[in-house]
């Protein structure tokens, strides 16, 4: 993954007043923390930021430019509103060039599995140490032709060389199963109604 350039402006101006002034002015409040240091309150431009996140994802990794001074920052928690879905407020975390971040990844299936089975996907992101600037954006895993019983575990999702696995190995990705046939969802159908069809005669005994 790419860093990206983004000009932000030192906030002087606390609490949810401030907040709103600030993305009324097109910006969004964000705090940058990390290697000791004190937090650094932030106005981050809101058109340029989502950009980012929508090209990169959310583990991008930014240099800020802060008042004439860079600032190489991952990208570690967005906040969004529940209704509106505009961004409300950006967490960031201050790194280094060289430094490993713990990270989650996201995970995408690739691939048809073999005719007659139903693949659930249990989890979907796990989660790596690796260098700052050299997150991946997801990690694939293909399913093509596989066999009812098949199962993906979180170690055998390929990582590029340098990333280490910190989710535990015998997660569970991904599963392939046997589909229901009609026959089954017709059984199980049945049997719910023998389980109403007791209940009154529960209530009276």
């Amino acid at each position: 993954m790419s860093e990206v350039r983004l000009a932000a402006e030192a906030r002087t101006e606390f609490g949810k007043g401030a907040a709103r002034r600030t993305r009324r002015a097109g910006k969004i409040p964000a705090v940058l923390y990390g290697h000791g240091s004190d937090p650094k309150h932030l106005a981050l431009p809101a058109i340029e930021f989502a950009r980012v996140v929508r090209e990169h994802g959310q583990n991008a990794v930014l240099t800020l430019e802060i008042d004439s001074k860079s600032e190489l920052a991952l990208t570690k928690t967005v906040t969004t509103h529940p209704i509106k879905n505009y961004i409300e407020h950006v967490d960031l975390l201050l790194v280094q060039r060289g430094e490993k971040v713990n990270v989650e990844v996201p995970v995408v299936v690739n691939g048809e599995a073999s005719p007659g089975t139903l693949v659930t996907q249990d989890a979907t992101t796990v989660e790596v140490s690796v260098e700052a600037l050299h997150i991946p954006e997801q990690f694939e895993v293909s399913i093509e032709g596989a066999e009812a019983g098949t199962q993906v575990l979180a170690k055998d999702v390929p990582l590029p060389s340098g990333a280490e696995l910190l989710t535990d190995p015998e997660t569970l990705i991904v599963a392939v199963n046997v589909a229901p046939t009609a026959g089954d969802l017709d059984g199980e159908a049945a049997e719910g109604e023998e389980t109403e069809a007791e209940a009154p005669e529960a209530a009276e005994a």
